[in-house]
């Protein structure tokens, strides 16, 4: 098992790294500083090894405009109705930059340069991230101190961890915003299958948001608890997922793990998903277009992201996001792969 470290941008006095865990069967995971970004996931088959996440064409790409692939999302990942947060009888506004919502943190934690540490052991290799996000910054209240790691070990699981505490209370809901194509790169994702240990999901209004609380996957399109092809979901006329362009949608986990399981009948290869999240936001990529610039190889549903986190909240009462002084946020994601 290995980690290599390659520095290849200097700027604000901060070093922008790209780093390599590898481990004894043979799979890689590249990482970059640069949003504690989880930059691509290298499986080993007949041809070499291939990439199974959404990437950009180099780690410098990531910088050049906001695309969130792979990136560490915060401090709130997804959207905050009008950008408001009321608090007792204080109503805190966040930066509108989403139509009239806030979203992904303003300009959020994925576009922070990280400090790291390297570790190795007999069982895995390690890279802990960290990162101080001031008071103020995206009108977010409190000095945040956010750890972020990423574990590869040798039954080729890779474990992410976000950890973080603040001095003042705060809301704090981020994840990591990495899409998967089991197919490799250049492909879509419509003849993967998809599973998800949910019995029910949140619809959402006009402007992608909660707006009627839970209901029953049960006899929707939205029902994965036995697993079934995206394509029969993306492909069809079901009024919410035309009105999304595809998945977009909160699931609210059952508790049972894998939380996830997706698999590539085509490439004979599963990713199982664990969290101890509450809910995960499926989005199938729908937005991109093969737009000129470094997303220009990436097209509608040429992925998947499982967003683990607490699932959007239909108004200004964002308790269930909320981070007190002294209380110590932890999450754990972890993606197995077999192949």
């Amino acid at each position: 098992m290995d980690i290599t470290v390659e520095k290849y941008d200097h700027q604000a006095g901060k070093d922008y790294c790209e780093l390599t865990l590898t481990n004894d069967q043979g799979m890689q995971v590249k990482l970059l500083n640069y949003g504690a970004t989880l930059e691509q996931v290298l499986l080993p088959d007949e041809n070499g090894l291939e990439n199974v996440i959404l990437s950009l064409p180099s780690p410098a790409d990531y910088a050049v405009a906001r695309n969130y692939l792979g990136g560490t999302v915060g401090r709130i990942v997804g959207r905050v109705r009008r950008g408001q947060w009321r608090l007792g009888n204080q109503l805190i506004q966040l930066p509108v930059n989403s139509g009239k919502n806030h979203a992904h943190g303003g300009t959020g934690t994925d576009t922070q340069v990280f400090a790291f540490q390297p570790q190795i052991t007999e069982r895995s290799v390690k890279v802990t991230m960290t990162l101080v996000d001031p008071n103020g910054a995206n009108g977010y209240p409190g000095t945040l101190k956010m750890r972020v790691s990423y574990e590869l070990d040798n039954q080729n699981r890779l474990t992410y961890r976000i950890q973080a505490v603040t001095d003042q209370v705060t809301v704090f809901n981020p994840t990591n915003h990495v899409y998967f194509n089991l197919d490799g790169p250049e492909t879509t994702v419509v003849d993967q299958h998809l599973k998800i240990a949910s019995d029910y999901y949140l619809p959402l209004d006009a402007e992608s948001l909660p707006y009627r609380g839970r209901a029953a996957v049960a006899g929707t399109v939205f029902d994965f608890r036995r697993g079934k092809r995206l394509g029969d979901v993306l492909e069809g006329d079901d009024p919410a997922i035309v009105a999304e362009r595809g998945l977009n949608h909160p699931f609210m986990l059952t508790g049972r793990q894998p939380v996830v399981t997706l698999t590539s009948p085509r490439k004979n290869r599963v990713m199982r998903m664990q969290t101890t999240a509450p809910a995960v936001v499926v989005y199938t990529a729908n937005h991109f277009a093969h737009t000129p610039g470094v997303t220009a190889k990436i097209g509608q549903y040429g992925g998947v992201a499982f967003e683990a986190q607490v699932a959007p909240q239909e108004g200004s009462d964002l308790t269930p996001l909320t981070l007190m002084p002294g209380e110590h946020y932890d999450r754990q994601t972890s993606w197995q792969f077999d192949f």
